[in-house]
């Protein structure tokens, strides 16, 4: 079975990796498509002290598999969108919109985290739906 994560530069280390890292240890094949086949920076967000807000810093780099264009979502049994500041930028893709749609069409399962539903819902696909992130 393989399962597509949708990431970018700027999505959380955390939400990223660990997913991706379980995935691969349950035996699925997972590919990691951005919007350029390029090598995506991560973000961590955390807390300083004395601050009221969390900063944001270089996570781990990691390299996508494939840009968006070079996506088949007919491949996959299923989605998986981290958080972190990528979504924002995500969700102005054309093609990754097409992506989620696909899955929401097949009936595929989905999963998101943080601002990653920011990116279903400018797919159109979250009225109706209840969400939990």
């Amino acid at each position: 079975m393989k399962v597509l994560i949708l990431a970018g530069d700027a999505a959380e280390a955390l939400e990223t990796f660990y997913p991706l890292q379980r995935l691969q240890e349950e035996g699925f094949t997972v590919h990691v498509a951005a919007p350029r086949k390029k090598v995506i920076q991560t973000v961590v967000h955390d807390f300083e002290p004395l601050m009221e807000t969390y900063t944001e810093k270089l996570g781990y780099r990691l390299q996508a598999d494939l840009s968006f264009t070079e996506v088949d979502p007919e491949a996959y049994q299923g989605l998986y969108i981290p958080g972190g500041r990528a979504p924002e930028w995500i969700r102005t893709e054309p093609k990754a919109l097409e992506i989620v749609r696909h899955f929401f069409q097949a009936n595929k399962p989905v999963g998101t985290l943080c601002h990653g539903p920011l990116v279903l819902t400018a797919a159109g696909v979250v009225k109706g739906r209840r969400l939990a992130a």
